[in-house]
């Protein structure tokens, strides 16, 4: 279990995270959100050890983590951080950087090994390869690939899909997930990508200006978020007050995502069309409500400035207010 108390940290005097606390189960897999610049990276850093925390403790599996000012090398030994910069061994082949760290007393095992995260990261044809001439997203799936060489109880990634090709992503992410399980690994993923978040996670902490604002099990947070800045880390999100949907004069707002939405012909409420983004398996409308934009999804395209009449069911308006 990773467990943070009160951690507080400030580059030059200028505060970055305040008072931060709370604890991870062996095994579980959280993503770590917020705006750019609210410290998600400087806390992997600090739980890594190669930041020092002014006030506050880190402990892993009851074992207090002193950080660099107390270890002549700075990291911990069963963590590995994947940070953006790679950190690879240029003139080296894919194969070799991802067994640096493996034992060399039995070759047969480590081939085996490296054959296996090859596999995961999806680069066996390019196992011989050296690293300089790779781009810089197959950079990233070695660097991957070499943070799970060892087997580390805590795996931190920094955004470790962001250069990935998309149509390679989703199977990165299975991958890489469907091993962490296997093995009991537990992960905690900075990223700004949602699908990172939903479709792999357990719990998500929220970080906003330096301090933790929530942790909830992930499916919770994004049904029902406290508030707008939570809700929008998840993507679009219409911030529509309640009078709108006929409940009188109530002036309060919800949270609605553009996919809770529907479309309804026989609707009282209608939008005046602005925009259609085609997204592929729907269209993204941009449209007009008392004077205000919302986004809903829809089946088919709708020209400006055509009306058209929308729902929201009753239980999601029940959860939100």
């Amino acid at each position: 279990m990773l467990r943070v108390e009160n951690l507080t940290f400030a580059y030059d005097k200028l505060p970055v995270l305040k008072d931060i606390s709370f604890t991870i189960d062996k095994g579980q897999h959280v993503a770590l959100i917020g705006a750019s610049g609210c410290g998600k990276s400087t806390l992997l850093k600090l739980i890594y050890g190669l930041l020092h925390a002014e006030q506050g403790n880190l402990f892993w599996e009851h074992r207090q983590l002193m950080g660099p000012l107390f270890n002549l090398v700075p990291g911990e030994e069963n963590m590995k951080y994947l940070s953006q910069g790679f950190e690879l061994q240029a003139f080296r082949t894919v194969a070799e950087n991802i067994g640096e760290f493996l034992s060399n007393t039995d070759q047969e095992s480590k081939k085996d090994r490296v054959d296996e995260l090859l596999a995961i990261v999806e680069m066996e044809e390019l196992a011989d390869v050296k690293i300089e001439r790779l781009s810089g997203g197959q950079k990233q799936r070695v660097a991957l690939a070499k943070a799970l060489a060892k087997k580390p109880q805590l795996l931190l990634l920094d955004e470790p899909f962001h250069n990935i090709d998309n149509f390679r992503r989703s199977a990165l992410r299975r991958n890489l997930f469907r091993f962490l399980k296997r093995h009991n690994i537990t992960s905690i993923t900075a990223t700004h990508d949602k699908t990172d978040i939903l479709s792999f996670t357990d719990q998500t902490l929220v970080i906003k200006q330096g301090e933790l604002i929530a942790q909830q099990p992930t499916v919770q947070l994004y049904q029902n978020p406290k508030d707008y800045y939570i809700a929008s880390l998840f993507g679009e999100v219409n911030k529509i007050q309640l009078a709108a949907f006929g409940q009188g004069d109530d002036k309060r707002y919800v949270l609605i995502y553009p996919d809770e939405i529907k479309v309804d012909p026989d609707a009282q409420l209608q939008v005046r069309v602005k925009n259609s983004y085609f997204n592929g398996s729907h269209y993204l409308i941009e449209a007009v409500l008392d004077n205000q934009i919302i986004f809903f999804n829809a089946s088919q395209e709708y020209q400006a400035p055509e009306l058209v009449g929308i729902a929201i069911a009753e239980e999601i308006l029940n959860l939100r207010k």
